[in-house]
């Protein structure tokens, strides 16, 4: 039993743990939507704060989990890889959403000042990260001033958007605009807000057990493969961090969710960054931001590419853009490709 916990795996179990994951996190995912969605209405809170905070929250647990265990496990490249590389991709999980809401672009529909401000908060971190890879190599038991530093940005961001008693921005609203307003007929009426939000954190515990068969099943495929731990982190652990934003940013647009849907991708990346600090306190062998190389700090300048491409979309607001998607959502597809093809090379 031990030596499954802590030893290698075969590759065959491998695939196998990454296969049964995915399926897990599909249909975890899928039901989160349901929840999150009416409790948004519930709390007053509305899609946009709590589909960054709790959605993200929720759907970030088995990244945080991947990291925090690989970089225990002596994996710091790994580890970081999983955290930046699981931005990149799952900043696609918007372009597959608006892909799947024919009626006109998403970004244009789905208008939100707190969304932008979530995506800003995003560069400031992942900026930050940058700054403290290239800062002193000193950490205060054990840990890098710079995490303590993500800390305080995400908790001050987080005040800073949830206050704002009156937006000094607004969208302009169109035909097309679908504000965030509580549903007509909710499936959940007859169940009470302690139901919702225990069966919530039960689904949320599910997927952290998920995130450690995939970190383990990782480690794994580095050992028996040769594949380098920026390419296995940032695609197959980054892939399989990602589905959970996809199919719930997919789900909240089929239920109308629009906000929802571009804040729980938005608010998973800007958790997903503090993986980087839970990374930093797990792993052993110092600053886990001096442990990152070539591959992660070209995985996080592509990350910080693509939020800003995506906040250009935001603003931009096309009804109509290239090939049925906004231009942002083909500039989104052709970076994150390139990004996997530079790696694999």
């Amino acid at each position: 039993m031990s030596s499954i916990l802590t030893g290698p795996w075969p590759v065959g179990w491998s695939v196998v743990v990454f296969a049964v994951a995915g399926v897990l996190t599909v249909v975890c995912s899928v039901r989160l939507v349901g929840l999150g969605d009416t409790l948004a209405d519930r709390t007053g809170w509305g899609e946009a704060f709590f589909g960054a905070v709790f959605f993200g929250l929720a759907t970030s647990l088995s990244g945080i989990v991947m990291t925090g265990v690989s970089a225990a496990a002596g994996q710091p490249e790994l580890a970081y890889s999983n955290a930046v590389g699981g931005i990149a991709v799952q900043t696609l999980a918007i372009v597959a959403a608006d892909a799947a809401y024919r009626r006109v672009n998403l970004e244009h529909a789905a208008a939100s000042e707190q969304n932008l401000l979530f995506g800003c908060l995003l560069i400031v971190l992942l900026a930050t990260a940058l700054l403290g890879s290239f800062s002193p190599p000193v950490t205060v038991v054990g840990v890098h001033p710079v995490s303590l530093v993500m800390v305080g940005l995400y908790v001050g961001g987080l005040r800073l958007i949830r206050d704002q008693p009156q937006p000094m921005w607004r969208a302009v609203t169109t035909r097309e605009s679908r504000p965030d307003q509580p549903a007509q007929h909710d499936p959940f009426d007859t169940r009470t807000n302690t139901s919702l939000w225990a069966e919530f954190a039960g689904i949320a515990a599910v997927v952290v057990v998920g995130g450690w068969a995939v970190a383990r099943a990782a480690e794994s495929l580095v050992a028996a493969t040769g594949l380098s731990a920026g390419f296995v982190g940032g695609v197959f652990m980054g892939l399989i961090n990602a589905l959970p934003e996809t199919v719930t940013a997919i789900a909240a647009v089929r239920r109308g969710a629009l906000t929802l849907a571009i804040a729980a991708v938005i608010g998973g990346n800007s958790l997903d960054a503090l993986n980087l600090v839970v990374g930093d306190a797990a792993f052993r062998g110092g600053s886990l931001f001096h442990a990152a190389g070539g591959d992660q700090l070209f995985l996080t300048t592509a990350a910080l590419l693509m939020t800003a491409v995506l906040l250009g979309g935001l603003l931009v607001r096309q009804r109509r853009g290239w090939w049925r998607l906004g231009f942002d959502g083909v500039l989104l597809t052709a970076i994150y490709a390139g990004t996997v093809a530079t790696l694999a090379l």
